[in-house]
């Protein structure tokens, strides 16, 4: 870990994480045509994406791609996708591009290859904004998943199709090496019981808490 940031309240992280966030992607676009922002689906990120919808940004210079999704159609209140467009693919942000992780009609192990196709330009990731859940879960990086440990190893594809669980129905997630590649990499957790959590996962091997398999140079930021 590169650096545990504590803020007084939760309104406040998400106001500087937004700024924060927002810098970095505009540092990014200054060295490059374009830049990758990668962010979790979930309520936790929404506070963080309504601030960063109206900043002023080249967002159609800026891809986004979800650390993971889970493999139901857009229409499904469960879908990160959907969520993501109501939340910060609006305003000023409606003009980025999003980096697709869903095929309908496919199962999930058919559309690795041409969903991997379609992310490849875009990496390494320019800003990565992860989360965390109370089972040290980061991106769909479940304890006991089916793929875990292939999705952690050092030469894990892009993508890989994710069963765990607690996951409630398939995922398919961005893979440890695509994290950890992320030029710039934050992990934002809320309460208590999270920073309990990541407490233990950092003395925890990653097949226990794979949270601790994508800390390395990363920043945390924690509030009650």
């Amino acid at each position: 870990m590169k650096e545990f940031v504590e803020y007084p309240d939760s309104e406040l992280m998400m106001l500087d994480l937004a700024d924060r966030l927002t810098a970095e992607l505009g540092e990014a676009l200054r060295g490059n045509d374009r830049a990758t922002f990668c962010v979790p689906g979930g309520t936790t990120p929404g506070p963080i994406f309504d601030v960063m919808s109206e900043q002023s940004l080249e967002w159609d210079r800026v891809f986004v791609v979800l650390n993971d999704e889970r493999w139901v159609e857009e229409d499904s209140p469960r879908s990160n996708t959907a969520l993501l467009k109501r939340k910060l693919l609006v305003s000023k942000a409606s003009e980025a591009n999003l980096i697709p992780l869903f095929k309908n009609g496919m199962a999930a192990e058919d559309a690795m290859e041409s969903l991997a196709e379609g992310l490849e330009p875009h990496l390494p990731i320019s800003v990565l904004l992860l989360g965390m859940g109370a089972d040290m879960h980061t991106a769909s990086l479940f304890p006991g998943a089916d793929n875990l440990m292939a999705a952690l190893d050092a030469d894990a594809p892009l993508l890989m199709p994710m069963r765990a669980e607690g996951a409630g129905e398939p995922r398919i997630t961005l893979t440890a090496p695509v994290l950890n590649d992320a030029l710039n990499k934050h992990v934002v957790i809320t309460g208590a019981e999270k920073r309990a959590a990541l407490e233990r996962a950092l003395k925890l091997p990653p097949e226990e808490a794979p949270i601790s398999a994508v800390l390395s140079g990363a920043t945390v930021h924690w509030a009650e």
